[in-house]
Parts: C-alpha cells; sequence; structure tokens
C-alpha cells in the first residue's frame, strides 16, 4: 500500500532569503529575477519571516518609498512545517487558512519552500501518474 508523502519529497529546497534590514527593493529583485513570489526573512540563519510580492504591491499603494525595509513589510505569521509532515496535512491547512506559501523546516531551520505554484506541480505529476496506471487518458 502506497504512503502520502512528506512535505520534502516536492518543496523547493534551499530557497533564497533575504535579511529583515534589507531594503524591500532588493527583496523585490531577488523574486524578479528568480521568477518567485515569496522570500523567507532570515537572521543570522534564523527565520524570522516571510514576505511575499503581494505584501510589497500592497504596501507600495499606500507608500511608494522604496527605502522601506523588509522588516517593515514582512509577516512573522509564518506557518512552518516540518520535513517529514505528511503533504495532505500541509495542502488541508494551506487551503483551510488560504495561504500561498509554507516554510518548511528541519529542527527550527530553513531547509525549503512550498508554495501554490509547487502544489499545482505536484498535483499535475500525481494525475499523470494516474492516467499512465490506469492506461490511458480517454474519457469513460
Amino acid at each position: 500500500m502506497k504512503r502520502i508523502p512528506a512535505i520534502k519529497t516536492v518543496m523547493t529546497p534551499f530557497p533564497y532569503s533575504v535579511a529583515p534590514d534589507s531594503k524591500v527593493e532588493a527583496a523585490l529583485d531577488i523574486m524578479n529575477a528568480h521568477g518567485i513570489h515569496h522570500l523567507p526573512v532570515t537572521n543570522d540563519s534564523e527565520l524570522t519571516g516571510i514576505i511575499s510580492s503581494r505584501d510589497i504591491l500592497r504596501r507600495m499603494a499606500l507608500d511608494e518609498n522604496l527605502s522601506l525595509k523588509v522588516h517593515d513589510v514582512m509577516s512573522t505569521d509564518i506557518y512552518t512545517a516540518d520535513l517529514s509532515e505528511r503533504l495532505d496535512s500541509v495542502l488541508h491547512r494551506m487551503a483551510e487558512h488560504h495561504l500561498g506559501s509554507v516554510i518548511v523546516t528541519r529542527k527550527g531551520k530553513l531547509v525549503g519552500i512550498f508554495t501554490h505554484v509547487d502544489a499545482c506541480a505536484a498535483f499535475a505529476e500525481f494525475l499523470r501518474e494516474q492516467v499512465r496506471r490506469s492506461g490511458g487518458d480517454t474519457a469513460a
């Protein structure tokens, strides 16, 4: 019998991160350069928050000051999941709380990130595997 996989099997390992005292403009540059929308915020390798492009755009709508620091915009209300946590549990909590990302940790240290994009990619692969097992993709 198959087991539900752990979050570690579908997360993005070794995510980019940004320091809380970095300028918001620098965080945006990282996101744009790598095509991502969420950045963990770390201070001396300790996880302190998360910042998203959406957070930045909301704040800039109120204040176009690009000299804002990451700590002025980041969220400290972070959903973290241990590396071994079951994927179904993580997905359920993301859906229940309308979360766009989950920070994956091991012994409290940042090891990965899992976003709604990762969830879609994992589900697409799951569907493809189901079709391969059934022997085709024709509708009943």
